[in-house]
């Protein structure tokens, strides 16, 4: 839950009011002189009406540079979301209608992309594997996977994935919003229940509203209140009929990449099992698959080398490390991602990239919250938003990161509540811890300049040792 301070949201309703007024009066001087010019667009449908044509002309359009940055090519490969990538430059002479590419690229810090892992960037075992799988399965299989998009990449894809996780079988689609939106349908119908944390990927949202099933939110991340929801639900069963419910099922994510929390899942998985919840899982031959977009195979090829990196495979150091042997038994990270291990092999073993991702982001949320700002999610997570509030803030802010060759995202409504826009910061084990560094100096000066240090600074432990104050 956040708390915002009165005078945070002071300001920023009067911001949002501000623009609501100068955007309705100029819309009321554009349709006088519509009327004159006589350029009239009747007998074509808009496209978009009301409040959101409104919010699309009058506040997107003025920050849509900040928000659709362009990649540029990176040598022989293609917009390698690395810890460094270039950022093309584009101007506008209609007020952001209309973009236009640059010559000028700028080489920036790459704090966007969800590459948490590093395999997405250019890779000694990954890269020559995908560069083969090109020449040999071409860039996309241009079908469904049951019409001709399958091939000996995806089943072995499948196979690598469902061992990984440790189930009998495994169905992998071309995109992640496709997946939540397609398979929830196919796993429960009507006479089903389907219990939601509020906070879920809007993909989730769309396929439970699919499915046909009733659908029941409990409060984020709050195990307790699930416990509540479950409890009120079973013992009411259907609506109108108050049968039992044919299935339930509970849907959570794995880290809330809007909020940079991890989900209890250990404490989640508890309360469906005291109530005898059955979870259902995918099976492989789930009819979902039947429309299911085919995967490119140089990204197949990827993943699955990926995964042998991970697991110690490809006969290099650089996965499970053996000598490492203290993980924390409460490591909600590898809970998250790895529910099926049993604690005392995480206990064994220690992936060097989940260890460096892990220590990127420790130290990188620590150091912006010693600087005072307002940080959201948890301990552990590459993702941290950065509150901004103000909208005016937002394209501040991620302009004047630009400007140092710095690379941040910023999100704001509707993809957030009103008051709440962010910039959003992803930390990769790809970064170095000179890269965070630079990025932590960068942030602090453009934070100062734009305003949006909510809490005071820790004082720096050099200066506190100058007084003769002692630092735990």
């Amino acid at each position: 839950m956040i708390t915002i301070p009165y005078l945070t949201a002071l300001t920023t309703y009067f911001s949002y009011g501000l623009l609501f007024a100068f955007g309705q009066l100029r819309d009321f001087f554009r349709k006088i002189f519509d009327w004159w010019s006589h350029n009239s667009l009747e007998g074509y449908a808009p496209i978009c009406l009301g409040l959101e044509d409104f919010y699309i002309r009058r506040l997107y359009l003025r920050i849509q540079l900040v928000v659709k940055k362009l990649i540029a090519l990176t040598g022989q490969y293609v917009a390698l979301p690395d810890a460094w990538f270039d950022v093309v430059e584009r101007i506008s002479n209609d007020y952001n209608k209309t973009l236009k590419r640059t010559t000028r690229v700028a080489r920036c810090l790459n704090l966007g992309s969800y590459n948490y892992l590093g395999f997405a960037a250019a890779d000694e075992y990954c890269t020559p594997r995908a560069i083969e799988s090109l020449k040999k399965f071409s860039a996309s299989t241009c079908s469904t996977r049951v019409d001709g998009g399958t091939t000996t990449l995806h089943i072995e894809l499948e196979e690598c994935v469902a061992n990984f996780v440790g189930k009998p079988a495994a169905v992998v689609f071309g995109m992640g919003y496709a997946t939540n939106s397609a398979i929830l349908p196919v796993l429960i119908g009507k006479g089903g229940l389907i219990i939601s944390d509020s906070l879920n990927h809007n993909s989730i949202v769309n396929g439970a509203r699919g499915s046909g099933a009733t659908i029941r939110v409990f409060q984020h991340n709050t195990p307790s209140n699930l416990e509540k929801v479950l409890r009120e639900q079973i013992a009411e069963g259907q609506p109108r009929t108050h049968r039992p419910w044919k299935k339930i099922i509970v849907v959570v994510e794995g880290i809330y990449s809007m909020e940079g929390e991890l989900c209890q899942l250990p404490e989640i998985v508890s309360i469906c099992k005291k109530y005898r919840e059955l979870i259902e899982y995918l099976k492989h031959n789930c009819p979902a698959h039947l429309y299911a977009t085919s995967i490119s195979p140089p990204a197949a090829q990827q993943i699955i080398s990926s995964i042998k990196v991970i697991l110690g495979e490809d006969g290099s150091s650089r996965g499970w490390d053996l000598s490492a042997l203290c993980f924390a038994t409460q490591d909600r990270v590898c809970r998250c991602l790895f529910p099926n291990y049993s604690l005392s092999v995480l206990c064994q073993y220690r992936a060097q990239k989940l260890a460096r991702i892990r220590e990127n982001s420790n130290f990188f949320r620590s150091e912006l919250q010693k600087m005072g700002f307002e940080v959201l999610g948890d301990n552990d997570s590459p993702v941290m938003p950065i509150m901004l509030y103000n909208p005016a803030k937002i394209p501040a802010f991620s302009r004047e990161c630009l400007k140092r060759n710095v690379a941040v995202v910023t999100v704001a409504f509707p993809a957030t509540p009103l008051l709440l826009a962010r910039a959003r910061i992803c930390i990769s084990a790809a970064h170095t811890r000179e890269d965070l560094i630079r990025a932590l100096e960068v942030i602090s000066r453009v934070g100062d300049m734009v305003g949006v240090k909510y809490f005071p600074a820790e004082p720096k432990k050099q200066q506190l040792e100058g007084e003769g104050i002692k630092m735990d």
